[in-house]
């Protein structure tokens, strides 16, 4: 495979990852990887010595959440961009046809009565745009 088909793939570039970009996604990371002990040389190179983290299905859907976001935007995607990924019907109307993530969405409104995905990455948008944090990691 040649470069010419690489340079096309929807990666983002090394270079991509400063330092500031970095310090926001490495302990979400961290904190959603490093759940067992058997984990601990990776907790440990990312400067981690502590414990492994606990699960915690709310704790983990909100740094999935912000992360979801940060990459919608690294990758240029605009806030109603995402709404239409997260579910097409909220920006086309309830008698679109396209789905996206049909399953989630039917799982989540059964356990929390909400689609909770789709509000908490938005909400994670709204507050890193509120809080100038795209801006300062140069987004």
């Amino acid at each position: 495979m040649s470069f010419y088909f690489v340079n096309q793939f929807p990666i983002l570039p090394p270079d991509f990852y400063t330092a500031s970009r970095l310090a926001f996604i490495t302990p979400k990371v961290l904190e959603l990887t490093y759940t067992s002990h058997s984990l601990a040389p990776f907790a440990r190179d990312l400067g981690h010595d502590g414990p492994p983290f606990p699960w915690d299905e709310d704790r983990r859907a909100l740094l999935r959440a912000e992360l979801d976001a940060f990459y919608a935007r690294a990758y240029g995607l605009t806030r109603d961009e995402l709404r239409y990924i997260l579910d097409p019907a909220d920006v086309k109307g309830p008698d679109y046809p396209s789905e996206t993530f049909r399953v989630l969405k039917e799982k989540e409104i059964r356990t929390h009565g909400e689609y909770r995905t789709r509000r908490l990455v938005l909400e994670a948008w709204d507050r890193m745009e509120a809080n100038c944090e795209f801006k300062a990691m140069g987004m």
